[in-house]
C-alpha cells in the first residue's frame, strides 16, 4: 500500500463551554450573604499547526475524529471553572483547509509553524454572581456552556515544489529527477512506474537552488480520470514553472509534438490557470539515433503553430542517460525561476471572506414549521443555542426562556400559524404545551 496520501475528510469539535453555577454564601457571619456561583471554563479550539517535518496526510486515514476537551464547570465561592486546553493537529506544508459543507476554502498552509483555527471552542456558562439585581439579589439562575463548532473539512495537500516535470509515462521524469538531486525515485521501463510525487532539491553550479517535483505520468483524458487522473495533477498547482519532458526518440511510436499538444490540453483541462505558467520544453533521450531528426520536426511543427505575437517556449535537448545539456538546462531554469512570480492559487470567490462565529444578523432568529404528529417544531441556531444554554434544572431559568422567546416574537408567530393552548411545540427532543 502506498504511504502517500494527499486527501482526507475529518470531522472537528471544539469542546464547549463550562457550566455556571448556582451557588451561595453561607458563612455564619455573612447575613444576607447572596450569590456565589461562578462561571464555567472556555472550551478548547481545534487548532491546525503545519509541520515541515510531514509529507503526507497519511496521519489522518485511520484517525478522522478529532475532539478538544471541555472547559470545567463553574464553582463555589464566586471561582471560574478552568479553560481547557486547546487541541493541536499537526498538518504538511502545502495543506488546503475546505469546509466540507460549502465547499469554501478556510486557509492554505504554506508556512512552517503557521497556525489556524479550525473550531472555536464555546465560552463557559455564567454563574448565579452575575445575575445579581437590586430587584433579585439572590438569583436562582445560571448558564450551561456554549457548544464548541463542530465542523467537516476536506483536507487536500498540495506539494510545495517551484518546478513540476510533467510528460507522459516513461519520457524519463524520474531518471532526470534522479540526476539533478539526490532523490531516488524508482525507475523501470514500464509505464506508471512513479504512482506518488517525488521531490528533490536542486543546486545548479552558480549556487542557485530550487525544488523539482516529479509527478506521475499523464495521459490523455487524465483531466476525467483516465490513468492516475486528477489524483496528482493538483502537484502541479504550486509550481511557478513546468518542466515539459518529452521523448524526441519516440521509442514508443508516438508523435513527440502531438505529446506536447495532448499534455497542454490536460492541463488547460483540469485548471486553465496552469497555463499561465512559463514552461520549459526539455527534448530528452537526445542520445538516440532517431532524436535529432525528430527534434528538427518538433521546432518546425512548433513554429508553424503558435502564434506570432505568443513568446515560444525555449527548448533544452538533453539525454538523462549521459548527462548531456543538464547544466545549460538548469541554469535557464533558474534564471526564469527569479523573474517568476507567484501565482494565486484561489479566487476570492472560494475563500471565505472571514471566520465567523457568531450569528449572521440576516438569518431569522428562529423557523417553525409541523412535525407528522402535529407538533410545532421550532428551530434557528440562535434559539437553538439559547436553548442549549438554559439550565432547565431551576425554575428561574426556563422563566428566563420562556421570556426570551416571547421577545423573539416566538409566541406571536406560533399564533399566527394557528397555534392553539395546550397544542405541543418541540424544540430538538424537549417538548412543552404552548399556553395562550
Amino acid at each position: 500500500m502506498s504511504m502517500f496520501l494527499d486527501t482526507a475528510k475529518i470531522k472537528v469539535k471544539a469542546g464547549n463551554g463550562g457550566d455556571g453555577m448556582v451557588a451561595f454564601r453561607r458563612e455564619k457571619y455573612v447575613p444576607n450573604g447572596g450569590p456565589w456561583g461562578g462561571d464555567g471554563g472556555r472550551g478548547g479550539n481545534v487548532v491546525f499547526v503545519v509541520d515541515e517535518g510531514l509529507r503526507t496526510l497519511m496521519d489522518f486515514r485511520y484517525n478522522r475524529h478529532f475532539k478538544a476537551q471541555s472547559g470545567e464547570k463553574g464553582m463555589t465561592k464566586g471561582m471560574h471553572g478552568r479553560g481547557a486546553e486547546d487541541l493541536i493537529v499537526h498538518v504538511p506544508q502545502g495543506t488546503t483547509v475546505r469546509d466540507a459543507e460549502t465547499g469554501k476554502i478556510l486557509t492554505d498552509l504554506i508556512e512552517n509553524e503557521q497556525k489556524f483555527v479550525v473550531a472555536r471552542g464555546g465560552r463557559g456558562g455564567r454563574g448565579n454572581i452575575r445575575f445579581a439585581t437590586p430587584k433579585n439579589p439572590a438569583p436562582e439562575i445560571s448558564e450551561n456552556g456554549e457548544p464548541g463548532q463542530e465542523r467537516e473539512l476536506q483536507l487536500e495537500l498540495k506539494i510545495l515544489a517551484d518546478v513540476g516535470l510533467v510528460g507522459f509515462p516513461s519520457v524519463g521524469k524520474s531518471t532526470l529527477l534522479s540526476v539533478i538531486t539526490s532523490a531516488k525515485p524508482k525507475i523501470g521501463a514500464y509505464h506508471f512506474t512513479t504512482i506518488v510525487p517525488n521531490l528533490g532539491m536542486v543546486r545548479t553550479q552558480s549556487g542557485e537552488s530550487f525544488a523539482v517535483a516529479d509527478l506521475p505520468g499523464l495521459i490523455e483524458g487524465a483531466s476525467q480520470g483516465v490513468g492516475l487522473g486528477t489524483q496528482f495533477l493538483r502537484h502541479i498547482e504550486r509550481t511557478r514553472v513546468i518542466l515539459h519532458v518529452i521523448d524526441m526518440s519516440a521509442s514508443e511510436g508516438r508523435d513527440p509534438y502531438e505529446d506536447y499538444l495532448a499534455i497542454n490540453k490536460e492541463l488547460e483541462s483540469y485548471n486553465l490557470r496552469l497555463m499561465e505558467r512559463p514552461q520549459i520544453i526539455v527534448a530528452n533521450k537526445m542520445d538516440m539515433s532517431e532524436s535529432t531528426e525528430n527534434l528538427k520536426v518538433f521546432k518546425e511543427k512548433l513554429v508553424a503553430n503558435y502564434d506570432e505575437f505568443d513568446e515560444l517556449p525555449q527548448i533544452f535537448p538533453i539525454s538523462s542517460l549521459t548527462k548531456q545539456g543538464l547544466s545549460t538546462l538548469l541554469d535557464a531554469t533558474a534564471e526564469l525561476l527569479d523573474k517568476t512570480p507567484e501565482f494565486l492559487l484561489y479566487d476570492e470567490s472560494e475563500m471565505e471572506e472571514e471566520a465567523y462565529y457568531g450569528f449572521d444578523e440576516d438569518a431569522p432568529a428562529f423557523e417553525i414549521s409541523r412535525d407528522d404528529d402535529a407538533a410545532w417544531v421550532l428551530s434557528g441556531d440562535k434559539l437553538e443555542k439559547l436553548f442549549t444554554m438554559t439550565n432547565f434544572d431551576r425554575e428561574e431559568a426556563v422563566m428566563k426562556f420562556a421570556r426570551q422567546l416571547r421577545g423573539m416574537g416566538v409566541d406571536e408567530a406560533l399564533r399566527a400559524r394557528g397555534a392553539k393552548d395546550g397544542d405541543l411545540v418541540r424544540i430538538g427532543k424537549f417538548e412543552f404545551e404552548f399556553v395562550d
